[in-house]
């Protein structure tokens, strides 16, 4: 794979209506590289049982086992509702999927009975045998501290400034603040041309963000040029 070949360590898929489906992508970037870690940013939990969630997710890391991390998010609104999908209030239903799915995932029997996630004594019989991280994308102030609080991270969109997201950090920070020094990932998506990768990192990264996925600004025929330039920046800085 091209981008594993550039020195790039993570690859990250979004899950976006009406077009190509999450964990199938991560399936095929998974089994056409061999370090590659695969980040689903994100799953939109109203179109997703969180059983069949796990149950994908389990499998995925039973095949290409420490190379999955996933994130779950609202779903855009309009196409929820389109899809027959939208909840009145996402944030319970984000609390109550995110809950549930961690513990499936570590193995333990789950048995809720909330406004819309419903599980009775539900085990999944081939768990990971290691953390799979669950993280949270989302915007708005409450989903924010939600995933401090909650998640195994935050994922951000392309949307931020320095300054927004000075903002949106600190309500991941109230989130985070009866939790300790559990890990905790920030994941923020950038959009860019290649000959600004380098200074973007350096901005962003010295923000408190710890991993920067870089999706191209312009038309997708610029990509081949993005993934040289990332790679080289990725490459410099595990020199440092």
């Amino acid at each position: 794979m091209a981008a594993e070949r550039a020195g790039i360590a993570e690859l990250w898929l979004w899950e976006d209506c009406f077009l190509q489906g999450g964990i199938a992508q991560a399936a095929a970037a998974l089994a056409s590289s061999e370090t590659l870690i695969v980040g689903l940013g994100v799953l939109p939990a109203p179109l997703r049982n969180v059983v069949t969630t796990a149950m994908e997710i389990a499998t995925l890391d039973a095949m290409f086992p420490g190379r999955l991390r996933v994130g779950i998010g609202h779903g855009v609104q309009d196409w929820m509702r389109q899809a027959g999908a939208a909840v009145a209030s996402p944030l319970t239903l984000m609390r109550e999927y995110v809950t549930a799915l961690s513990g499936l995932l570590a193995g333990r029997s789950v048995t809720v009975d909330g406004r819309y996630v419903r599980l009775t004594d539900v085990r999944l019989d081939w768990a990971p045998q290691q953390r799979v991280p669950v993280l949270i994308g989302g915007a708005g102030p409450k989903t924010l501290t939600l995933a401090g609080g909650l998640a195994d991270g935050v994922i951000l969109d392309a949307q931020y400034t320095v300054d927004t997201l000075r903002d949106a950090l600190g309500h991941v920070a109230s989130g985070r603040a009866d939790h300790g020094e559990s890990p905790f990932n920030t994941v923020l998506f950038l959009a860019c041309g290649a000959d600004q990768v380098a200074a973007s990192a350096r901005l962003y990264l010295d923000e408190g963000v710890d991993t920067l996925v870089f999706q191209p600004a312009g038309p997708q025929s610029v990509m081949a040029e993005l993934i040289t330039a990332v790679g080289d920046v990725a490459t410099r800085l595990q020199a440092t």
